[in-house]
C-alpha cells in the first residue's frame, strides 16, 4: 500500500507529467488567443464593409434592389418619377439640401442632389466653352458684370506746382440675363414599372445630353434671344482699329484659307500679354486637322499632342479646345478663336433643376419636362481675338 502510493506520487511529480500539463495549458491558451484574434478580424472586416458601402457607389443600378434607408428623398423622388405620387415629396423636410416641395406651384420639384450632380458632371465633360469660361451661380434672373476697361488720368507733379484734375476711369455694366433651357424626354409606363430599369440614370443621361448640346451651341453663336449670347454673335472689327464693345480679328491674308503659320503667330500676339498666360485656342475638328499640319521655317510642327492622359493638345504652347460648334473654314469665317475665356466669357446659371412629370399628354408614355436657367455673354472684349479666313 505504501509502495503504490509512492509510485503514484512519483508519477504525478515526474518531468514528463509536468511537460504534458504545461503543453496542454499552452494549447488551451493558444486556442483562446486564436479565437479572440479571429473575432477581432471579423469585427474589423464588418466595419470596413460598412465604410465601403457608405463611401463607394455600387455598380448595380440603384433601382434594381433596396435603397439605403438613410435616403428618403431618393425613394420619394423615384416614386414621383414612376407613378406621379408626390406625397413623399410633400412630407420631406431635408433642410433645403435635396427636394423642395415649396416649388410645386412652379410646375415641378427640385432634382435630388445625386441626380443633379450626375447631370452637371456630364455637362462639364463636354467640349463646350463652359469648360474654359467663368461659371458663376446666381439666385436672381440676371447677373451683372462690372468692367473697368479704361485707365485713370495721371500727371507728373512738382514739389510746389499745382495738381491738375485727371480723367476718371469708366466702368461698364454688362448684364447677363438667364434664359430657360428645357428638355422633354419620355418613357412608357410599362418601362417605368420595371424595377430593374434605372430611371434616374436614364433621365440624367438624356437631359445632360440635350442640355450640353444646346448650351455648347449657344455659348459660341447664340443670338441672345431666349438663349445665351455667344461670343461670335458680338460685332468683330479688324484688330488694328479695335474699340471696346467689339471683338478684334486678325485676317489670314487669303480668303477661305489659312495661308501659313504666320497668321496663327499674328493671332497669338494680337492678344494682350496680360491675357496670353491663360489663353486657349478654340476650333472644331476639321479646322484642327488643317492647323496641325502647319510647320515653322525649320520644319517643326506648331501643333503638339498632350504628353499626359486627359491633357489637351497644344498649338504654339497654348491648349486647344475642340468645340464642334465653331464655324468651318470658309471665306470670311471666324473659324479660330484665341483668348483668356475665363476673363472674356461668363456663364451664369441657377443651381436648381426642375422636373415635371406629365402622364397625360402622350399616353401611353410619360413625359418628363426638365428645365434650368442659364445665360452667357462676353464680359471682357479685350480677352478674346478671332482669326478670320479672309484677305483683309
Amino acid at each position: 500500500m505504501t509502495t503504490d502510493t509512492t509510485a503514484q506520487a512519483g508519477q504525478e511529480t515526474s518531468p514528463a507529467a509536468e511537460m504534458r500539463e504545461a503543453l496542454s495549458w499552452f494549447l488551451d491558451e493558444f486556442s483562446g488567443f486564436r479565437a479572440e484574434i479571429g473575432k477581432r478580424f471579423q469585427q474589423q472586416d464588418e466595419k470596413m464593409t460598412m465604410i465601403e458601402r457608405k463611401s463607394l457607389v455600387q455598380g448595380r443600378p440603384h433601382l434594381a434592389g433596396d435603397r439605403d434607408g438613410d435616403a428618403p428623398h431618393r425613394k420619394a423622388f423615384d416614386a414621383y418619377l414612376r407613378s406621379g405620387d408626390d406625397d413623399g415629396l410633400r412630407g420631406l423636410g431635408l433642410e433645403g439640401k435635396a427636394l423642395n416641395s415649396a416649388v410645386a406651384a412652379e410646375g415641378g420639384y427640385l432634382v435630388d442632389p445625386q441626380t443633379s450632380e450626375t447631370i452637371r458632371s456630364v455637362m462639364n465633360a463636354t467640349a463646350s466653352i463652359r469648360a474654359i469660361a467663368n461659371v458663376v451661380t446666381v439666385e436672381a434672373t440676371s447677373f451683372d458684370v462690372l468692367v473697368d476697361h479704361s485707365d485713370p488720368g495721371h500727371g507728373w507733379a512738382t514739389e510746389t506746382g499745382a495738381l491738375a484734375e485727371t480723367d476718371t476711369p469708366v466702368i461698364d455694366r454688362i448684364t447677363i440675363p438667364l434664359h430657360e433651357l428645357s428638355a422633354l424626354p419620355k418613357a412608357s409606363q410599362r418601362l417605368l414599372d420595371d424595377s430593374a430599369f434605372d430611371v434616374e440614370g436614364w433621365l440624367a443621361a438624356r437631359i445632360a445630353d440635350r442640355f450640353a448640346r444646346a448650351e455648347a451651341a449657344a455659348f459660341v453663336s447664340g443670338d441672345g434671344v431666349d438663349k445665351p449670347r455667344g461670343f461670335l454673335s458680338r460685332p468683330a472689327v479688324d484688330n488694328a482699329v479695335w474699340a471696346w464693345g467689339n471683338l478684334g480679328y486678325v485676317p489670314t491674308g487669303v480668303a477661305g484659307e489659312l495661308g501659313g503659320p504666320d497668321a496663327v503667330v499674328d493671332l497669338v500676339y494680337a492678344l494682350g500679354a496680360e491675357y496670353r498666360a491663360n489663353a486657349t485656342f478654340v476650333m472644331n475638328s476639321r479646322t484642327a486637322g488643317v492647323v496641325r499640319k502647319l510647320k515653322d521655317a525649320d520644319g517643326r510642327f506648331l501643333w503638339s499632342d498632350g504628353l499626359a492622359a486627359a491633357q489637351p493638345a497644344r498649338l504654339m504652347g497654348y491648349p486647344v479646345l475642340i468645340a464642334e460648334d465653331m464655324p468651318e473654314i470658309a471665306a470670311g469665317a471666324d473659324a479660330i478663336a484665341f483668348g483668356d475665356f475665363r476673363a472674356g466669357y461668363t456663364v451664369a446659371e441657377r443651381p436648381d433643376l426642375r422636373i415635371l412629370r406629365d402622364p397625360f399628354s402622350a399616353k401611353p408614355h410619360v413625359l418628363f419636362y426638365a428645365t434650368k436657367r442659364v445665360g452667357g455673354d462676353v464680359s471682357d472684349f479685350k480677352a478674346i481675338k478671332l482669326l478670320r479666313f479672309a484677305a483683309a
